[in-house]
C-alpha cells in the first residue's frame, strides 16, 4: 500500500514538473486573428508603400504557414495621403473601429507627429517601419526601426572624420516641418562626440531649384566633406551641379534616400567622390547572409529589393518575436506591456539591437554602413557596422 502511494506521489511529482511548460501555451487570440494597423504615406508627394507592403508580404508568409500559435495577422494599411487630417483620421479608424493591438510597418512624412499623442492615449505602440520626421524618435509610443535621417547624419559624419580625414565638415540641410532642431542637434551630438565644430551649416537649401549658389558656397568656404540630406533627385542635381563648376577636393556626404540604383546609374560617370550611409544592411548585396531571409521572403511575394522593403520586413520579424513572448490572450495591453518590457534583441538586418521598451523617445537604431560610388554601382567600404559611440 505504502509502494502504490509512493507511486501516486511520484506520478503526481511528475505531472506537476511537466504541468509548467504546458501550461505556458504562449499567445492565444479571440477568433484566431490578431489585428494590427500601419498608416503610411502612399499617395500624394511621396510614395512609401514599400514599407508596409513588405510587413504585409511577411504576415502573409507567416499566415500562410499556420500563424503564430494557430494566430494569424489581420494586417490593414491606411494611406493617410501627406495630409495630417487624413492621418489623423486614419489611426483613430484604425484604433477605435478596427481595434488593432498596435501599428507595424508604418512609413509616412507626418504620421508621427500627428499621432503621437493619439497612441500614447490609447496606449497603442507603433512599430515604425521607416521614421521620416523627427517625431517618430521622440515619442514614448513609437520606436523606429530604422535609423533616420538625424542619427544617420551624425552617423556618416562621424565616420567622415574617423575615416576620410575631414577637418572641415560643411551641412547643407533642407529644412521641412519641424525638422530644423533635429539636424541641429544632429550635429551637436556629432561635434560632442569629435570634439569638432561644425566648419559651415546653411539650413536653406531648396527641395527643387538651382544648386549652383549652394555648391559655389562650400566650394569657398574650404569645405573638404558636405553632409546633404538631398532625396534622389537632388543627390544627382548636387553632383552633377559639381561637376559642372569643376569642384575638386570636396566629399559629398549623403542620406541613405541617396542609397538607390537609380542614382548610381545616373552618375555612372562621374569622378566626384560620393558617398551613402545606410539604414540596414546593404540591400544591393543580394549574396549578403544578412540579406539571405529578407531576400527569400521578398521575393516569394513578388516584392521588389529595396531598402524600403527591408524595414517593413525587420518591422513585422520584431512583431512577431513580441508576439511569441506573450502568455496568453494577444489584446492591446499584453502588446503593449510586452514592447515596454522588451529586451534589445539582435536581427541580421540592423548593426544595433533593437528595442522598444519603457522610455519617453525612442532612437535605438545607432549604425550604419558606408557606401562609395564607383563607376555606376555602390560599393560596400565598411564591412563591419559603423557604429556611433
Amino acid at each position: 500500500m505504502n509502494f502504490q502511494k509512493a507511486l501516486l506521489v511520484t506520478g503526481i511529482m511528475m505531472l506537476g514538473f511537466t504541468a509548467g511548460p504546458a501550461m505556458a501555451a504562449g499567445p492565444s487570440c479571440s477568433g484566431g486573428t490578431i489585428k494590427v494597423g500601419a498608416v503610411s504615406t502612399v499617395t500624394g508627394v511621396a510614395d512609401f508603400s514599400e514599407v508596409p507592403k513588405a510587413t504585409q508580404a511577411a504576415f502573409d508568409q507567416l499566415n500562410a504557414a499556420g500563424g503564430i500559435n494557430g494566430c494569424k495577422i489581420d494586417y490593414t494599411i491606411s494611406d493617410d495621403k501627406a495630409d495630417a487630417q487624413v492621418a489623423a483620421q486614419a489611426a483613430r479608424d484604425l484604433i477605435d473601429n478596427k481595434e488593432v493591438v498596435a501599428m507595424v510597418g508604418s512609413a509616412s512624412l507626418l504620421e508621427c507627429q500627428v499621432n503621437g499623442v493619439t497612441y500614447k492615449r490609447k496606449n497603442v505602440m507603433s512599430v515604425q517601419g521607416l521614421g521620416v520626421d523627427a517625431a517618430c524618435f521622440n515619442s514614448p509610443s513609437i520606436a523606429p526601426v530604422n535609423v533616420g535621417p538625424f542619427t544617420l547624419s551624425t552617423a556618416v559624419s562621424y565616420y567622415a572624420t574617423r575615416s576620410l580625414d575631414t577637418k572641415k565638415l560643411c551641412a547643407f540641410f533642407i529644412i521641412i516641418g519641424g525638422t530644423q532642431e533635429a539636424y541641429k542637434k544632429a550635429l551637436e551630438n556629432w561635434e560632442k562626440i569629435t570634439s569638432q565644430k561644425v566648419h559651415l551649416l546653411d539650413l536653406t537649401l531648396p527641395y527643387q531649384g538651382d544648386l549652383t549658389p549652394y555648391v559655389i558656397k562650400a566650394r569657398d568656404a574650404g569645405c573638404d566633406a558636405v553632409i546633404n540630406n538631398s532625396v534622389e533627385p537632388g543627390v544627382v542635381q548636387w553632383v552633377k551641379t559639381a561637376e559642372a563648376q569643376k569642384i575638386s577636393g570636396i566629399k559629398w556626404l549623403f542620406l541613405a534616400p541617396g542609397y538607390t540604383e537609380e542614382v548610381a546609374k545616373a552618375l555612372a560617370d562621374t569622378t566626384q567622390p560620393v558617398y551613402v550611409g545606410t539604414e540596414w544592411e546593404p540591400y544591393t548585396e543580394t549574396g549578403s547572409a544578412a540579406n539571405k531571409e529578407w531576400i527569400a521572403a521578398m521575393n516569394a511575394s513578388k516584392r521588389p529589393l529595396t531598402a524600403f522593403s527591408q524595414g517593413g520586413y525587420l518591422a513585422a520579424q520584431v512583431f512577431v518575436d513580441v508576439i511569441k513572448s506573450i502568455d496568453g490572450p494577444v489584446t492591446r495591453d499584453s502588446v503593449t506591456a510586452a514592447l515596454l518590457k522588451m529586451q534589445p534583441a539582435k536581427y541580421q538586418l540592423a548593426g544595433s539591437p533593437y528595442v522598444f521598451g519603457d522610455a519617453k523617445v525612442h532612437s535605438p537604431m545607432q549604425s550604419t554602413k558606408i557606401m562609395k560610388l564607383d563607376h555606376g554601382a555602390w560599393k560596400v567600404l565598411t564591412p563591419d557596422w559603423v557604429i556611433l559611440p
